[in-house]
């Protein structure tokens, strides 16, 4: 009965139209407005999707961190009106002819308002200057192709010339198979502008959110002079099978969880959305190179 009741947010998962409406406890059809309630896809309790929207799309029952939108994660993050969007109009083109690729990319351009699965930029955190990267696992698992790489790795170099920290928050499949060797290319390349941004003395910090896994947890992602993760976030290269298919051993429960990185030392600290602001803005006064005096 309580399965009836919420099959509305079915859709939210695998896109199952929702039913029009449900029986109530006394076998009467109720209509339930379509997005009214959400089920928590971990815990699966329920909470009136207003009060989910206003806890940062966070369980309020198992702190389950739901993905956001790279807009959704900017308005949370930056402060209002300060960022400043590079590279808007770049799109890919189809370097190995892959079957439908440009039909697929164009409707995922419209559904989502994106060009392609990442947002970069420059812009403001309580006051403190930074270049910021935001991937979108709606367009295409945020998978990183030519147009992903060439952002980011120019967003890095904008970076390191104006002497500019930058954030990156990370949500992503792995390098886009469907643009074949030239999206491996990306992960030499982004880890590349890193190096030289480290190399000039800058702050790097990544931040993984839900998933980060494959080629980008391979290059860039990894590169971070302090790695945050989201609480319980899946972070990983390949896929738990394949790896035990090669190492012919049990893995943990908790594998690729944020939780057991931060206990094996692969990420620095686990952070709640909620609190994400805050410690990046901290850990940027931190950072803040020293103010060279006159007479020095």
């Amino acid at each position: 009965m309580l399965e009836d009741l919420f099959s509305v947010v079915k859709v939210r998962f695998n896109g199952e139209k929702p039913e029009k409406s449900a029986e109530d406890k006394n076998g009467r059809k109720t209509d339930i407005p379509q997005g009214l309630l959400f089920k928590c896809p971990r815990c699966r309790n329920v909470t009136f999707e207003e009060d989910f929207q206003k806890n940062g799309k966070v369980c309020p029952h198992c702190n389950y961190h739901s993905r956001l939108t790279a807009k959704e994660r900017l308005d949370i993050t930056v402060d209002k009106g300060s960022f400043e969007e590079f590279d808007k109009e770049m799109i890919s083109k189809n370097p190995i002819d892959f079957p439908d690729y440009e039909n697929k990319q164009a409707a995922l351009r419209e559904k989502t308002g994106l060009n392609d699965a990442v947002l970069t930029g420059k812009a403001k955190i309580r006051g403190e200057d930074i270049v910021i990267i935001v991937m979108d696992s709606n367009y295409l698992m945020a998978s990183m192709g030519s147009v992903v790489g060439e952002k980011i790795t120019r967003a890095i170099e904008y970076g390191t010339a104006h002497r500019l920290p930058v954030i990156a928050f990370t949500a992503s499949g792995g390098a886009r198979m469907q643009e074949g060797i030239v999206s491996l290319m990306q992960m030499a390349k982004t880890s590349g502008a890193v190096a030289r941004h480290n190399e000039a003395g800058l702050l790097y910090i990544s931040v993984m959110t839900d998933p980060t896994t494959g080629g980008v947890t391979a290059s860039f992602a990894s590169l971070g002079d302090i790695i945050i993760a989201e609480p319980k976030v899946l972070i990983g290269f390949a896929g738990r099978r394949v790896i035990e298919g090669t190492i012919r051993q049990k893995l943990p429960d908790d594998f690729q969880s944020a939780e057991f990185m931060l206990e094996n030392g692969f990420v620095d600290m686990i952070v709640e959305r909620k609190k994400m602001r805050r410690v990046i803005a901290h850990l940027l006064k931190l950072h803040k190179p020293r103010e060279v005096q006159a007479d020095e």
